[in-house]
């Protein structure tokens, strides 16, 4: 933990165990803080990371305890994103992620997915916008944006000065993704874009939205930046969602909404091109389904100490013990999982294929994992202010999105084997 860090925290009297500073001599360190690092750390992981990336871990799971855990359940409850929040996510400096440049942070894809996952811990919805934010909508626009656009969106976006959505998925094509029906007509000056989209989190307060859609003339997908107000665009929220109630998911529609030549992606000219800028975006929902898991066995560790049955508490039970064992077995098998593909993306080894075994993988071991513990709270585990039954239907969320558990598994399959059999032949 780098000293700087540690010199901006405040901590309870007679909280402190002896540590020692970067240069050896001794110091305190708060003793909440190691049991609070260590508790699904059972493998000691934060040695994989640098000082950098435990600082920002520590930075971002600091202000979820502090600023979001004490209200959030209430905010799950009413469906509503705790908007007040925004700035100060905005002033952590994480949003942006991997972008190099253009006032983003430019971390390392471990770094960023130290953050991700410490948000999701506390709370997923608010993971997903920052995913949606960070490695959706800005990191398509530096990918294939120009360098203008780059210049005009990216520094607000980075700060959350501007809030930003991404339209992919319609209402008749999910995993059918590249099937997608809204078009871009070529006209004097830009284009006209008519059609509709179905879930683009964030949408309904986005002050841009990238927008894909069917060019006409070459009927290719292409890229847009569509602001938010603009004439012709019609977004409603989606109601009565049992999972990942806080993020505001949308139905939107395209009348004749006009963009410039100015807001055409110029990098995003065939499906393809967008799939390899989604790569990324399935790594971080995979360590979104980490932080989930961890977040459940902290509250499952401390729950089963001072909950009692019998006069023992839930601990002392072997059922019990076996279950929470499971959930730290996944999570040290998950952790690594993530963390080797954050090296392979660093490095620019990593595949398609990796990215989807990793999120279909790890979101499949995570799922598990918060289903042991909401098992573990027994009647309490359906109730939010027990953390548990909030995570449990968020998780099912992160299971669907960035790809389903098959779709990933067959995009795996494709290229271990070289035989595709995503589109089934139609014989109706």
């Amino acid at each position: 933990m780098g000293m700087d860090l540690m010199r901006s925290l405040s901590f309870p009297p007679g909280s402190h165990w002896a540590g020692r500073d970067d240069t050896g001599s001794s110091i305190a360190v708060p003793c909440f803080l190691h049991r609070w690092l260590a508790v699904s750390d059972y493998y000691q992981l934060d040695e994989l990371l640098t000082p950098e990336e435990n600082d920002l871990r520590i930075k971002i799971r600091l202000f979820m305890e502090n600023d979001v855990a004490p209200i959030i359940p209430q905010y799950w409850e009413t469906a509503v994103l705790p908007f007040h929040l925004i700035p100060k996510l905005g002033s952590l400096g994480f949003l942006g992620g991997i972008i190099k440049g253009h006032e983003c942070p430019g971390l390392s894809a471990t770094a960023y997915a130290m953050c991700i996952s410490e948000v999701a811990r506390v709370d997923a919805s608010i993971a997903s916008f920052c995913l949606v934010q960070s490695c959706l909508a800005m990191l398509c626009i530096a990918q294939l944006g120009s360098e203008s656009q780059k210049d005009k969106y990216l520094p607000s976006l980075s700060k959350l000065h501007k809030v930003c959505a991404y339209a992919l998925t319609e209402p008749d094509y999910g995993s059918d993704a590249s099937s997608l029906n809204t078009v871009a007509r070529k006209v004097p000056g830009g284009w006209v874009l008519n059609g509709r989209k179905r879930w683009p989190g964030n949408s309904s307060f986005a002050d841009v939205l990238v927008v894909l859609a069917r060019n006409t003339s070459t009927n290719q997908v292409n890229g847009f930046i569509v602001n938010g107000g603009s004439p012709g665009l019609q977004i409603s929220k989606i109601e009565n969602k049992v999972s990942m109630r806080m993020v505001q998911n949308c139905d939107i529609e395209l009348k004749n909404v006009f963009v410039p030549e100015d807001d055409r992606l110029p990098g995003a000219n065939s499906f393809q091109d967008l799939v390899n800028s989604l790569a990324f975006s399935r790594v971080m929902a995979a360590w979104v389904s980490i932080g989930i898991a961890v977040g459940v066995y902290d509250a499952c560790r401390r729950y089963l100490g001072e909950r009692k049955q019998w006069r023992v508490p839930l601990a002392a039970f072997q059922l019990n013990q076996e279950k929470l064992v499971r959930m730290l077995g996944n999570i040290q098998a998950m952790w690594l999982f993530g963390w080797r593909l954050c090296k392979l993306h660093g490095s620019g080894k990593m595949t398609i294929g990796q990215a989807s075994l990793g999120k279909a993988w790890i979101t499949k071991q995570a799922r598990e994992t918060v289903a042991l513990g909401r098992e573990l709270f027994g009647g309490n585990g359906i109730v939010t202010d027990f953390h548990v039954g909030k995570a449990f239907c968020d998780m099912e969320t992160v299971y669907t999105y960035e790809g389903s558990y098959e779709i990933n598994a067959l995009i795996v399959a494709r290229e271990i084997t070289g035989i595709s059999s995503i589109r089934p032949t139609s014989r109706l």
